[in-house]
């Protein structure tokens, strides 16, 4: 658990965080009707940086598209996005890594179940770095709940209401004993986790769920790919059975709030010999030093430097 640093937007401004408040008749409290993306910040003395800024806000921008909240295109584009990060991070003066969480609210009151032409407000908070999964070798359980498919609230666009199916699938992993669960869809394969995606590897190849396998788009996902393949490491993206996890050489998942994080058991079986593999211990290692410094891919922004 972490709490918000003082300083919070809302509403076209900076305000106390107990004074940020969205309306109890708004949409986005009668029907988890907000749109949101988490990235983290690197915090080395004065300098701090935000790693894949443009990509997600490119997501904030994606998931309303696809859920029809149309006034954040008309009021947001990415100057003034990065310009309210940087006075947020600034006001808040983090002096260890945190996490920025931005929302796009839609704040009408009372609409019923409607979303074009709703008004909108943004909010962004920081928060400590603070893994949401152990990051020494996780213990994962197939979950009884099935994954919400792309035909009923598509996963790839991140919808506040949507997880609640979360909620309830790792309340269920938790209450068993072990640390997350592992999504199926209604067809019995893998998914991912209740806030990360998953990887498997098998005989050296890297394998993970195809992005229409009802699952998050992830950024995180997206990099570890990227570095996999500049490795020279052989990436296939298909479906996956949830069998494949019980006999995989390695398992590990990503995520922001996840990092690139080991999984060690899953359903009760230890994967391979209980020991995080070669594979995934190296992309996690390259994937920990690029959130902090990238100069190939244009992943990092210098946040004091876009004042």
């Amino acid at each position: 658990m972490a709490n918000p640093h003082p300083h919070v937007y809302l509403g076209d401004r900076i305000v106390a965080a107990d004074a940020a408040t969205v309306g109890v008749a708004s949409s986005a409290v009668l029907y988890g009707l907000s749109v949101y993306t988490v990235f983290p910040v690197h915090v080395d003395g004065a300098a701090r940086t935000a790693f894949r800024l443009d990509d997600h806000f490119r997501r904030l921008e994606e998931s309303c598209k696809i859920i029809g909240i149309d006034r954040f295109a008309a009021e947001w584009d990415f100057e003034r996005f990065r310009a309210t990060v940087v006075e947020l991070i600034a006001v808040n003066a983090p002096r260890e890594d945190v996490f920025v969480r931005a929302t796009v609210h839609v704040v009408e009151s009372i609409p019923g179940t409607r979303v074009r032409g709703c008004a909108i407000q943004v909010s962004m908070f920081v928060y400590d770095a603070v893994p949401i999964v152990p990051q020494d070798g996780m213990r994962l359980k197939s979950s009884p709940w099935r994954r919400i498919p792309d035909n009923a609230i598509p996963s790839r666009a991140k919808v506040n209401g949507a997880y609640v199916n979360s909620v309830l699938a790792k309340q269920d992993a938790i209450d068993s004993g072990y640390d997350d669960c592992v999504f199926l869809d209604g067809n019995g394969h893998v998914c991912e986790l209740s806030a990360a995606n998953i990887f498997l590897v098998r005989n050296g190849t890297l394998i993970t769920p195809d992005v229409s396998c009802d699952i998050l788009d992830g950024i995180n996902r997206r990099t570890v790919l990227t570095l996999a393949a500049e490795d020279g490491i052989p990436v296939v993206e298909r479906t996956v059975d949830l069998t494949e996890l019980y006999i995989a050489d390695e398992v590990f998942v990503t995520g922001t709030s996840a990092g690139a994080a080991p999984v060690v058991e899953v359903d009760g079986r230890v994967v391979a010999n209980g020991v995080p593999g070669p594979i995934s211990q190296g992309l996690r290692k390259r994937h920990y030093a690029a959130l902090r410094t990238d100069s190939v891919h244009g992943w990092v922004t210098d946040l004091s430097a876009a004042r």
